[in-house]
């Protein structure tokens, strides 16, 4: 499985931007897509996750701005990212697993996301 991300710009507080994320490759039914990110000097934390099925997670600290989303016919998932704050700058990661994994064991390449005051 492969995954390319892409989107990533920069902008400044108060703007948008949407990461795309498609996945190649042999890839499960039934599985959980997400997008993470990690800021310089800091880990790597969720952002959202969204499964095969549509349920769907959110960080509290991106509720309400951020929304993910999937289209399985382009085995494509979406962060439309809005209202962004300096705090959002980090490079984002989107990353897959199939169900019973305990840990995502595909990952894209990363697209960096900064958000100027």
């Amino acid at each position: 499985v492969q995954l390319q991300a892409s989107g990533g710009g920069s902008v400044q507080a108060g703007g948008s931007l949407r990461l795309s994320c498609a996945a190649s490759g042999r890839t499960s039914s039934y599985h959980f897509m997400g997008w993470f990110r990690q800021a310089p000097g800091q880990e790597r934390e969720v952002v959202s996750i969204i499964s095969w099925s549509g349920v769907i997670n959110y960080s509290d600290s991106v509720k309400g701005r951020f929304t993910i989303s999937r289209d399985n016919n382009k085995m494509t998932v979406y962060l439309q990212m809005n209202s962004l704050k300096p705090e959002d700058t980090a490079l984002y990661y989107c990353a897959m697993k199939n169900w019973g994994r305990s840990s995502y064991d595909y990952w894209g390449q990363g697209t960096l996301v900064t958000v100027s005051s």
